[in-house]
């Protein structure tokens, strides 16, 4: 189903980059306009611009169940996340040594993304300010503030904060909730089940949502072809390429730290997750890929309670493609429609992004759940993530994979700060030594 699914994938990229440039060439082309009747260019123009709104059409409904699952996916992903690590109290150190890696090396995809996407300016002079937000109104960023990300924190209504998919005020509310449930000496078992019966829920209806995504490529992707012609497809160049460049840069970083806690094994580390990865890569999921690495990394000599807790919690907490992901993506949207974020600003980005991102499921296409949710919150049209949509796949095929890598570099560095011998091949096992007559 995987592989089919790449299939459509695919195939919605092609006739989408077909279809638009078809519109564009026969409807849209000044040249040959130029030549035509005013009443028939004027008819091309209108029959473009029909073709256009057709197409949005299908990507805003896709944009709109997107937003529809946002409040409750983000709000069970991360309860159901706190309320167990409970279950890791007979070994705390591991757990404080986890989350303390977590945070540490979200700062550090974060900053990365940040960073590569200022070196190297993809896009170029790009400027969509009305192209993909027809409706969108001037964005002021002058007014906000690093004060203002702190006021705006806590919700004064968990309901309203929902109804408006203030991502973030769910997150501070989930947090909450999800303490308050793990401290709890029974762990309130009904509540548990509710919730991780809504979260299992919630990602059936994820998987239903993102299974129309090949449409919504195929919409996006002839949208923006039709109105910005061939020269489209440079920017997009421009952006899968510099995100891979800065995902090699993340990965170099990545096999430092590995390199720092298991000395000669690190390449050892690499090749034994070597398939999980590919299997990441291939199905864009790195949670398709969670088997195959907890058994890879057991093999590899780590040990199975420091892997047992690291990576289920690093699924929802240390998604370091993902989140590298968010700051590039959306200092891309910004810069393509004209918005220019101060210092201050950007900052305020990285730590909205830096709470924000450790609800996002690892399935997916998920990431598009808070980069949508960050341009809301910073006044920009959420539209506009159409931008980026129409090559989000080949996007999150490279991100997967690297979530797999990093939540697998994290084991390691956990069993290491545990005082575990990491760094050799654990000595085999000496055969029974069969009882004295």
């Amino acid at each position: 189903m995987n592989r089919l699914f790449t299939v459509f994938i695919v195939l919605a990229m092609v006739l989408g980059v077909a279809v638009g440039l078809a519109c564009h060439e026969y409807w849209g082309n000044a040249a040959h306009e130029a030549q035509l009747a005013p009443a028939v260019a004027a008819a091309h123009k209108a029959r473009l611009a029909l073709a256009i709104d057709s197409f949005k059409l299908i990507t805003d409904l896709f944009l709109t169940l997107i937003k529809m699952i946002i409040a409750p996916l983000v709000f069970t992903t991360l309860v159901a996340g706190i309320a167990h690590m409970e279950d890791a109290a007979a070994i705390r150190g591991v757990g404080i040594k986890s989350i303390s890696w977590f945070i540490l090396a979200s700062i550090v995809s974060l900053t990365v993304g940040l960073l590569m996407f200022h070196l190297l300016q993809p896009g170029g002079d790009l400027k969509l300010a009305t192209e993909l937000g027809a409706k969108a109104k001037p964005v002021d960023m002058s007014a906000f503030t690093i004060q203002d990300f702190i006021v705006h924190l806590v919700p004064s209504s968990i309901f309203d904060a929902m109804a408006k998919n203030a991502i973030l005020q769910i997150v501070v509310f989930s947090l909450f909730v999800g303490t308050a449930v793990a401290s709890l000496d029974d762990r309130a078992p009904a509540v548990m089940a509710l919730v991780e019966q809504g979260l299992a829920i919630m990602l059936k209806v994820t998987g239903y949502v993102m299974n129309l995504a090949p449409l919504a490529i195929f919409a996006a992707l002839a949208a923006s072809i039709a109105k910005e012609g061939i020269d489209i497809i440079r920017i997009y160049a421009e952006f899968v390429g510099g995100f891979y460049l800065s995902l090699g840069v993340l990965w170099g970083l990545l096999f430092l730290v590995a390199l720092l806690a298991l000395g000669g094994r690190a390449l050892g580390l690499i090749g034994a997750i070597s398939q999980p990865t590919l299997l990441a890569f291939s199905t864009a999921s790195s949670e398709a890929a969670y088997p195959r690495t907890l058994a890879a990394l057991e093999k590899f000599g780590l040990p199975r309670k420091v892997v047992s807790f690291v990576l289920p919690l690093g699924y929802s907490f240390n998604l370091d493609g993902s989140m590298m992901y968010c700051t590039f993506a959306t200092l891309f949207i910004a810069h393509a429609h004209g918005i220019v974020l101060t210092v201050p600003q950007q900052i305020s980005m990285l730590l909205l992004l830096m709470v924000t991102s450790k609800g996002m499921a690892g399935v997916p296409r998920a990431s598009l759940v808070v980069i949508m949710a960050t341009l809301t919150y910073f006044g920009m049209d959420e539209a506009w993530i159409a931008l980026v949509l129409a090559v989000d796949h080949l996007l999150d095929m490279g991100r997967s994979a690297t979530n797999v890598v990093g939540n697998s570099v994290a084991a390691a560095v956990v069993s290491r700060w545990e005082g575990f011998r990491v760094d050799r091949k654990p000595e085999p096992e000496s055969p029974p030594t069969p009882d004295a007559a």
